[in-house]
């Protein structure tokens, strides 16, 4: 444990961004979980939704650093062509 103050506070601060990343994260995983069980259903009408919230959840990670842009628009290619596969 740190003794000087602003590396208390650095601890602290790091751990609060440690729990937002992960529930973003868990968020993420969920959602693409979501449209895998979707498409493996074969329900388009579900798939469609679930797929509009995993890239919008994949975007998100993007932006906020949990995720880096070219690992986002792998995952973004694969759940499409997923989805191609689907119609």
């Amino acid at each position: 444990m740190p003794n000087i103050k602003s590396s208390k506070k650095d601890v602290i601060s790091s751990k609060i961004a440690y729990e937002k990343n992960k529930a973003d994260k868990s968020e993420l995983k969920t959602n693409l979980k979501k449209f895998d069980a979707a498409v493996a259903d074969g329900n388009r009408e579900q798939a469609d939704s679930a797929y509009q919230a995993a890239v919008q959840s994949i975007d998100k990670a993007a932006g906020k650093g949990i995720l880096h842009k070219n690992a986002a628009a792998r995952k973004k290619s694969q759940i499409t062509l997923k989805m191609n596969k689907l119609a």
